[in-house]
């Protein structure tokens, strides 16, 4: 700790004869000592975390929009990848644009590097749980929702699914013209970490905002927890590969690599495709 070597050098000096020092002298070395004694012990208990009795997700979420977002991933057998992708299109613009539920299709894409013959769709309920719930509730009623289910399980080899808050210093996801590729950055993070994380990125995102690539972030609430999902998107690869190296041109981006990395336990990157039906081309 940087105030040991302090201690380390007064405690040396203090070996001096008592009496061979003026008396103002003594005095302030022996206060400055017991200060710097006290500051390094106290620096054994600092929390480095605000002690507020806030809930992570209320201190890293817009509270006053309360949208909840919840991602899907579909793995679907290979020669039925194509049937896949024309039953989603008849079905779910329809949820979509169906004011009666309150629920958004924001982006429905495949994977075209990452896993293979995977589909992955990202809603938002606006309104939080209330509106999640109000939506499974109305779909069970729905004939034809309840029949695309039952033909979407011949297809599906797995599937599964996370619910999602969105970072408050992400812009909203919003519909997007194409064409563009986008790419769904994944990251595990150490239990505990979230808030460091969200304070890092909150002054890294504007490093990422200067071709419009930043979509959205998002931090899982159920699900894989201490998961997080950057998402953006390029116009190509060859333009995502320009963009992620002018960023290092930037004075501070370093730093956020430097200090986010040791947070990451695993990280997975997916390149995709919108399907026709998805809102962000």
């Amino acid at each position: 700790p940087p105030h040991l070597h302090d201690v380390i050098a007064v405690s040396s000096s203090s070996r001096r004869p008592a009496a061979s020092l003026p008396a103002a002298v003594r005095g302030f070395t022996a206060s400055s000592s017991r200060n710097r004694e006290d500051s390094w012990f106290k620096s054994l208990f600092v929390r480095k975390v605000d002690p507020r009795k806030d809930a992570h997700s209320n201190l890293l979420t817009k509270n006053e929009e309360s949208n909840l977002y919840k991602i899907q991933f579909h793995n679907v057998k290979p020669e039925c990848l194509d049937s896949y992708n024309k039953l989603c299109e008849d079905v779910l613009p329809s949820i979509h644009a169906d004011k009666y539920y309150p629920c958004e299709l924001v982006g429905t894409w495949n994977t075209w590097y990452g896993e293979q013959d995977q589909a992955v769709h990202l809603w938002r309920y606006r309104g939080g749980y209330p509106a999640l719930t109000e939506v499974m509730n109305k779909l069970r009623q729905n004939k034809d929702f309840t029949a695309y289910r039952k033909e979407r399980g011949k297809m599906l080899l797995s599937r599964r699914n996370q619910l999602l808050l969105e970072f408050s210093f992400w812009n909203e996801p919003v519909p997007r013209e194409g064409p563009n590729i986008y790419e769904l950055r994944s990251y595990q993070l150490r239990p505990g970490t979230m808030i460091e994380w969200g304070n890092y990125w909150a002054r890294a995102i504007r490093y990422r905002q200067h071709n419009r690539e930043a979509v959205g972030g998002f931090f899982s609430q159920i699900g894989n927890l201490y998961m997080v999902h950057h998402l953006w998107a390029y116009k190509d690869l060859q333009s995502r590969e320009d963009t992620r190296n002018a960023i290092w041109n930037h004075d501070g981006w370093e730093e956020v690599v430097y200090y986010t990395v040791p947070l990451i336990q695993h990280m997975d990157s997916r390149i995709m495709i919108p399907t026709k039906a998805s809102p962000l081309q």
